[in-house]
């Protein structure tokens, strides 16, 4: 009898330390030193000024990047080889942004032998070579005739159970990250089991921390049952710890970062009678479905989500229909489906200043239960005014 009571604890243990490693793949290694001077690759001599450069290490100043993000619930559906990612690129804005960041859910089935097992890496390094593929497809597409052509490297990739984190940025900007670093917290079986919870990345570009935070919340259509959710997103921010950097200046907890944006299949529902959700979602009334939004009630409330803001939803509900069919589940009533009510369960939120929602959309990629969910952030990046005037320094004949 004891060894029937210890052996749930000892798994729970086992899995929790392997949740809680710091370890991602990435393209490059990167360490944690501190730069002086930094030279982005490809960086053109002959655009430099004639004048002597300086270093001044007070001066900051101010310039915007753009943010893209994507949040999927794949529903365990493993892409094929010639599946194309471009359908979660495709947005109103043809120029490439700065930054990629792409959140999916149930990369794998959530059944116990995943839930318990190690992760395999051979999904995620699928959907690594998709995104790389159509990313840098869509970069030479965008920097065609250019000198250096804008591709992207991977900073950050992390996978826990089913949910899979990737950060992306152009090549060009490698240089100016520091400090990567993951968390991950486990919210699922027994409180700690990684079927439920948040994998967070964090870094810095130049002088500005970053935070993403993919999560997969507590599932679940009947009434109260969005608590559960909201105790998995206050677990998330008390449990996640980032590491306080070579300076012991970095911010540990999510919060404390200058930019924080959380994605995820965060499964709050519309607080209806199903049938009445129905009606409304054929009739495309977007305003009366929001207002008993979950999610919603909770950012208007301030309780866990104090502060956070999500832009404005011109989108149907991106949960839940037939695979491969745009017709919505439980609709034809079929015997022995459950009932499934449509609701924006896949979400995309933003916390701190310095942030500009440019997009908010979904995408209609037929692979899983959910529609993936995308948005472009224009958001300000402090950057070092370390290089001023030095032209002479670097087009001495030492730099030809």
């Amino acid at each position: 009898m004891k060894g029937e009571v210890m052996w749930p604890r000892l798994v729970a243990s086992k899995v929790i330390k392997r949740l809680g490693s710091t370890n991602f793949v990435a393209d490059f290694s990167s360490d944690n030193s501190e730069y002086i001077v930094e030279i982005p690759p490809h960086f053109d001599k002959r655009s430099l000024c004639s004048d002597d450069i300086i270093f001044h290490h007070d001066l900051e100043e101010t310039q915007n990047f753009r943010v893209f993000v994507n949040t999927w619930n794949v529903g365990g559906v493993v892409p094929t080889d010639d599946f194309k990612v471009d359908d979660l690129l495709d947005t109103c804005h043809t120029s490439s942004c700065d930054i990629y960041v792409f959140g999916f859910q149930e990369v794998v089935p959530l059944r116990a032998t995943n839930v318990l097992g190690s992760e395999s890496g051979r999904i995620s390094a699928k959907w690594n070579c998709l995104i790389r593929e159509a990313l840098n497809k869509k970069a030479k597409e965008n920097n065609n005739g250019k000198l250096f052509p804008q591709e992207f490297n991977c900073i950050i990739s992390k996978q826990m159970v089913g949910i899979l984190i990737s950060v992306w940025v152009r090549n060009d900007l490698s240089s100016f990250i520091k400090n990567p670093s993951v968390s991950c917290v486990g919210c699922g079986i027994m409180g700690c089991l990684g079927n439920k919870g948040a994998v967070s990345v964090r870094f810095q570009l130049h002088q500005t921390s970053l935070c993403f935070v993919c999560s997969h919340l507590a599932s679940g259509g009947r009434e109260g049952d969005e608590k559960n959710r909201n105790s998995n997103v206050g677990e998330i921010f008390t449990r996640t710890i980032f590491p306080k950097g070579p300076s012991l200046e970095l911010p540990t907890k999510i919060l404390d970062h200058d930019r924080v944006i959380f994605l995820g299949d965060l499964n709050y529902r519309i607080s209806l009678p199903e049938l009445t959700t129905r009606l409304l979602v054929e009739k495309g009334e977007w305003n009366a479905l929001l207002e008993k939004d979950q999610l919603r009630m909770e950012l208007m409330d301030g309780q866990v989500f104090e502060g956070w803001q999500e832009g404005i939803i011109n989108f149907a509900p991106t949960y839940k229909y037939y695979p491969n069919s745009s017709e919505y589940y439980g609709r034809s009533e079929k015997r022995g489906e459950k009932k499934r009510s449509p609701a924006w369960c896949d979400r995309i939120i933003w916390y701190g200043e310095g942030l500009k929602q440019l997009l908010y959309d979904r995408g209609e990629s037929k692979l899983s239960d959910h529609r993936p969910v995308k948005a472009i952030f224009s958001t300000q990046i402090r950057v070092s005014r370390k290089l001023k005037k030095l032209g002479t320094f670097f087009l001495s004949e030492r730099f030809m």
